[in-house]
């Protein structure tokens, strides 16, 4: 869908619309969700996030500039930021103008032999969930969510550079949680370098 049909579905859905909302809605809610579950690791924020982060889209509709990138950029930049506000408000303090995030915590190294696959990708979610805020959103939206460099940069408002460090030391952070489960999970390369020198 084109920017400017879903800026017009979005200021019909603000003027009421029902038809334009529920439009808006399905082509959005799954995607908002999952970043939100990703970044949070908790199913009931993350639906309270959509939510919120819905409503939002149709009280500020003027913020929505379809010049600057597609409604779902905007969509997982309002994301971020009520992520970002969901862990301030639970003590976690995150500096959106220093990139300096701290290593995650050791996990070790977890076993390969005795552990089915369905424990692997609850391994996987939880590597994700001890990785830095900033980390985790540029992962999860460019491994998960499909988006270029240049797409991350616009949703979450940082330099291509800045989120190419923070994939760096995310996938750095997931080697070393994962152990021997990162040489089966591979990253997604789309002809775009995320290599930083250390």
């Amino acid at each position: 869908m084109a920017n400017s049909d879903e800026f017009d579905l979005l200021e019909r859905a603000a003027d009421g619309e029902t038809e334009a909302f529920r439009v808006l809605f399905e082509s959005h809610h799954q995607a908002v969700f999952r970043v939100a579950l990703r970044l949070t690791s908790d199913r009931g924020t993350a639906e309270d996030i959509t939510q919120d982060c819905f409503l939002r889209l149709i009280r500020n509709r003027g913020k929505f500039d379809p010049a600057r990138g597609s409604l779902r950029q905007f969509l997982y930049g309002m994301v971020r930021n009520l992520v970002l506000q969901y862990w301030k408000s639970r003590g976690r303090d995150i500096s959106l103008s220093d990139d300096r995030d701290e290593d995650p915590p050791a996990v070790g190294t977890l076993p390969v032999d005795d552990i089915l696959i369905r424990e692997a990708a609850s391994a996987v979610q939880a590597a994700l969930a001890m990785l830095p805020v900033l980390q985790r959103e540029a992962i999860v939206l460019f491994e998960f969510e499909d988006l270029s460099l240049e797409e991350v940069a616009t949703a979450v408002g940082s330099p291509v550079g800045t989120v190419k460090s923070r994939l760096f030391r995310a996938r750095r952070g997931l080697r070393e949680a994962l152990g021997p489960y990162y040489e089966t999970w591979a990253p997604r390369h789309k002809g775009e370098s995320c290599e930083i020198a250390e």
